[in-house]
């Protein structure tokens, strides 16, 4: 199938890279990323998904760099909160149907449409969104070190009713210090209007592995990885709410120097960041004054898609050995922004 982005950009890669062959496995439930012969990721598609997420994630020495609960069990002293950040994900924490009536509301209260962020309940079932993987196509290969595949999402209303289409076209670009898995998104409002909300709560994620958290507590594992934006802030209170190119999570893993960063691209709205010590990092492109963000005090501007209309968003991933410097983070985003 034709992925919907050119792809002569993607193809640059950073002078450093030498990279394993890459290939794109497609199962009933799963796609699955290859690099060389070892799985790196698998991506997974399944109707009981609330919306599909990327995990495992691994660097370039095989260590596994997201949380794996609660897709597997946590380990001792592991984190079990925030069920709803599995690993690597997009969606939005309130996203509004113009013209369409809600019949089950949101669990947060201030949220004026569907939350596809949470994935709250009560007694009657889910209070939250879903993002359904509809269709997937034939994995495309651009070069030894990077193919891609088109995935097709349908976002649903807690009642069953679709708001929203969305095309995500995922590529895999291997390199020596690091891997980079690249979301082009396109959001297509084919229903009705949409407007996204202000919220904190969205949209390009991802939860590290504890160990790797910078927030110290004695409960859990972790508390000396380090985060990092691109203009070198290391603190939360200088990152939170934000606007960077990247953020980056780095320390050692397994004994290993390893590290993640989210990308974002400079043809997106810009994001202000949703990024915590505990070990969420995510782009949020949507959040005004409401969210409580630093640089969206007393805008209120939200952003929307008319019908028929879209929009489109490209995130990256960049899974890397070594901390923010050796793992050559910058070079690594300056390819990925071309």
């Amino acid at each position: 199938m034709r992925c919907l982005f050119p792809v002569l950009a993607l193809l640059a890669l950073p002078a450093f890279a030498a990279a394993d062959d890459v290939t794109i496995t497609v199962g009933k439930d799963v796609i699955e990323f290859k690099a060389g012969t070892t799985v790196v990721a698998k991506y997974a598609t399944a109707e009981t998904v609330a919306k599909p997420y990327l995990y495992p994630l691994l660097a370039p020495n095989g260590v596994l760099l997201t949380r794996p609960w609660p897709m597997e069990a946590a380990p001792p002293m592991g984190t079990v909160d925030h069920p709803h950040q599995k690993s690597v994900w997009f969606c939005h924490g309130d996203v509004i149907p113009e013209g369409i009536e809600l019949k089950v509301k949101s669990a947060n209260k201030a949220d004026k449409g569907v939350d596809f962020w949470s994935e709250a309940k009560d007694k009657d079932g889910p209070r939250h969104g879903k993002i359904k993987c509809v269709k997937v196509g034939k994995p495309t290969q651009h070069a030894k070190n990077h193919a891609s595949v088109e995935t097709h999402n349908e976002w649903i209303t807690p009642d069953g009713v679709k708001i929203l289409e969305e095309v995500r076209v995922i590529h895999l670009i291997d390199g020596k210090e690091g891997r980079t898995f690249t979301f082009d998104i396109v959001l297509k409002a084919t229903v009705c209007p949409i407007t996204f909300g202000d919220t904190k709560e969205g949209s390009f994620g991802i939860r590290v592995r504890d160990e790797l958290r910078m927030e110290k507590n004695t409960k859990y594992l972790g508390g000396d990885g380090v985060m990092t934006n691109a203009a070198g802030k290391a603190v939360e209170k200088e990152i939170w709410g934000l606007p960077s190119e990247w953020v980056d999570y780095s320390g050692k893993l397994d004994g290993k120097d390893v590290g993640v960063t989210v990308f974002d691209h400079p043809s997106n709205p810009k994001a202000s960041w949703h990024a915590r010590g505990y070990g969420l990092v995510a782009a949020n492109p949507f959040g005004r004054n409401h969210s409580g963000f630093p640089s969206q005090k007393g805008k209120e501007d939200l952003l929307k898609i008319t019908k028929g209309g879209e929009m489109k968003l490209k995130y990256g991933v960049y899974a890397h050995t070594g901390d923010t410097k050796t793992g050559k983070v910058a070079e690594a985003y300056e390819a990925f922004k071309k």
